[in-house]
């Protein structure tokens, strides 16, 4: 049953209206005046009101005076004695009231007002359901159109290879605009004119030799002014596209702040045209195009810089490995899959180093690169090459490891070593004698004081020439391999015994001398003498070259398997230029004195013995304030080191 509202404040007439609207199959609801001074949003969800039916005095009631503003569904008629009054009339069509009764009412009349009413009142809710409708479409479609631009964006963004991130702009300007065809012009930045650099839908010859000046044509005016361009029918810009059209638009693509070319779409044969809706679309795609542009270019500018690195790498002689900080191969070239012995048609890159090192020993240095020291060492590919390996830690970027070829100079180290043992050896004889007939001087007659100073200068000499062709011998037994029996050595006790001698040394030239050598330092395999032989060498090294008042220092530490000892002294340090050089044979320092006795084979003995241990040794150094030798031997586990006996 249809409800009317009640606003009336004469009993009388709100009694007949009551009789009246019930004879008619209404259902009158009188308002209590209390009611009356509240807006109708509070009032009339108790009421439920189809109809409101108010007199004069109801107009100036906030609760019929917010019907305009709250409740326009709701019908409003006016029942007043002053139909004539034209004030009251306006202020009543001003709060909305659709039709005015005076009375007394005819019932004809009130049925006629009621159902005018609340035909408005259903022609205004199809209204609203229509608008709610259209509303909704248009919401859905631009949802659609959201979707479908969020879809393409992911397309364009998706691909990295120009070409076909080209071809997707231009058919996606297609598909979003339902454009006939679509081009994309690039700006040529040597002639300063646009060329065509993909389409759709375009002629294969047009597109071939089309270019457009930036000036006096739609695409260049894009260029110029960063502006979007539509063009309708019956403009007078026609000619100036280069080809008709009955409509187009062109908007501009933006990289990093500056136009670097003009998207657009067009329609030749059929008579659509365009609205700024389009223009939008278009823009909205224009930027997504742009950004796919950029990752395209800086992809294809990245993979042909890629591409001549990998040429550069793979021509060089030079082994070269790069190794980001987890350990995975990131660069590897010819050279050094032959030294590493990895096959040609395995993909190492990506993968741990570990499953392409060729022995433990350099898969442990590799590891304490990764943690930040350098490696040295050498392999020897399957060919018979030897190659010198360096694994530097490049910060923020993981490990960079060089081999270098030196199987030439290995040869003429050899050819060298064997003349020189040959050499020396002949020499011992001859020397022998020289030295016996020194001895026998004096019992041939007696000998003026001349006489002997000359005889002394010839056997110290004999003396010196003798050590040195001693050391050798010596280094060419080491290194050939010969006289190294191997056992379990505690390494400790050679160094305790070492220490003692260098700490003799020093208190008698006037040098500081500390040590700090752990107890429980790993076994070691290896030959005692020569262990002590390389220690005595680098510990007298550092002594020797000591002024007094210096101090020497010798630690020794396990850290895993390994033994780490390390030699500090205060002298005048090595020049960085010859560090490289200071383990090669007859090499001796420009800043040592003159007067400091040495053969120049000390350190190359050293060498010698710890590579022949399967160690590594390296100097650190800085002119006037003192170099540091680190020598890092492997150890023998627990296990191992009682299988074989400890000593």
């Amino acid at each position: 049953m249809t409800t009317v509202l009640l606003v009336v404040s004469e009993a009388q007439a709100r009694r007949l209206l009551s009789q009246a609207l019930r004879a008619l199959g209404f259902k009158p609801v009188a308002l209590p005046e209390e009611a009356w001074g509240r807006p109708p949003t509070d009032v009339f969800p108790d009421y439920e009101p189809d109809l409101v039916l108010a007199d004069t005095t109801a107009l100036e009631a906030p609760v019929i005076s917010g019907l305009a503003e709250h409740c326009l569904h709701v019908p409003f008629l006016l029942f007043t004695e002053q139909a004539d009054d034209p004030e009251v009339l306006k202020r009543a069509m001003r709060l909305g009231a659709i039709d005015v009764l005076e009375p007394p009412v005819q019932s004809s009349k009130l049925a006629e007002a009621l159902r005018r009413a609340l035909a408005r009142k259903q022609a205004a809710r199809q209204w609203a359901a229509q608008e709610a409708e259209r509303d909704t479409l248009m919401l859905r479609s631009h949802i659609d159109e959201l979707h479908t631009l969020l879809r393409v964006g992911r397309t364009l963004t998706a691909k990295l290879d120009l070409d076909e991130t080209l071809a997707a702009v231009v058919n996606a300007a297609v598909e979003f605009t339902g454009a006939e065809e679509s081009t994309l012009l690039l700006l040529d930045e040597e002639t300063g004119e646009l060329y065509l650099r993909a389409s759709r839908n375009f002629e294969e010859r047009a597109a071939s030799t089309l270019r457009l000046k930036v000036q006096d044509t739609l695409a260049g005016e894009v260029v110029r002014t960063g502006k979007p361009v539509l063009l309708e029918r019956d403009a007078p810009e026609k000619i100036k596209t280069a080809y008709l059209v009955h409509s187009l638009i062109y908007v501009p693509l933006y990289i990093h702040g500056r136009v670097i070319g003009v998207l657009g779409v067009d329609n030749r044969q059929r008579r659509g045209y365009f609205t700024q809706r389009h223009v939008e679309r278009l823009t909205a795609l224009a930027e997504y195009a742009a950004v796919a542009l950029d990752n395209a270019q800086l992809f294809t500018a990245a993979n042909a810089e890629r591409r001549r690195l990998e040429t550069v790498l793979n021509n060089i002689e030079d082994g070269i490995v790069v190794l980001n900080p987890n350990g995975e191969a990131i660069i590897i070239n010819r050279v050094a899959r032959q030294a590493l012995d990895i096959d040609p048609h395995l993909s190492v890159l990506g993968r741990q180093y570990t499953e392409f090192c060729p022995d433990r020993d350099l898969e442990a240095g590799i590891r304490e690169a990764l943690d930040g020291h350098e490696f040295h060492t050498e392999i020897t590919a399957p060919d018979g090459r030897v190659f010198s390996l360096q694994a530097v830690p490049i910060p923020k970027i993981g490990v960079a490891i060089t081999l270098h070829d030196v199987t030439h100079f290995k040869e003429l180290d050899r050819i060298k070593n064997e003349f020189v043992s040959a050499v020396s050896h002949d020499l011992r004889s001859p020397l022998t004698a020289i030295l016996g007939y020194v001895e026998l001087l004096e019992r041939a007659g007696p000998l003026n004081e001349m006489q002997k100073e000359f005889v002394k200068r010839v056997r110290l000499s004999v003396e010196n020439i003798t050590a040195l062709i001693n050391d050798l011998l010596d280094l060419g037994r080491i290194e050939a391999g010969f006289d190294l029996e191997k056992e379990v050595v505690s390494i400790v006790s050679v160094l305790r015994y070492a220490v003692e001698s260098g700490r003799e040394q020093a208190e008698k030239k006037g040098v500081c001398f500390r040590s700090t050598v752990e107890e429980d330092l790993p076994m070691v395999f290896g030959n005692a003498v020569r262990l002590r032989q390389m220690l005595d060498n680098i510990i007298g090294n550092a002594v020797k070259y000591t002024p007094p008042g210096g101090c020497v220092t010798v630690t020794a530490e396990g850290r895993g398997q390994q033994v780490i000892i390390r030699v500090s002294d205060t002298g005048p340090g090595i020049p960085p230029s010859e560090q490289p050089y200071i383990f090669n044979k007859f090499f001796r320092g420009s800043n040592v004195a003159s007067e400091t006795s040495g053969t120049g084979l000390g350190l190359a003995i050293v060498k010698s013995i710890i590579e022949s241990h399967h160690g590594r040794v390296w100097v650190e150094s800085e002119v006037g304030k003192g170099t540091t030798f680190t020598v890092v031997l492997p150890g023998l586990e627990e296990d191992t080191a009682a299988a074989f006996g400890k000593p």
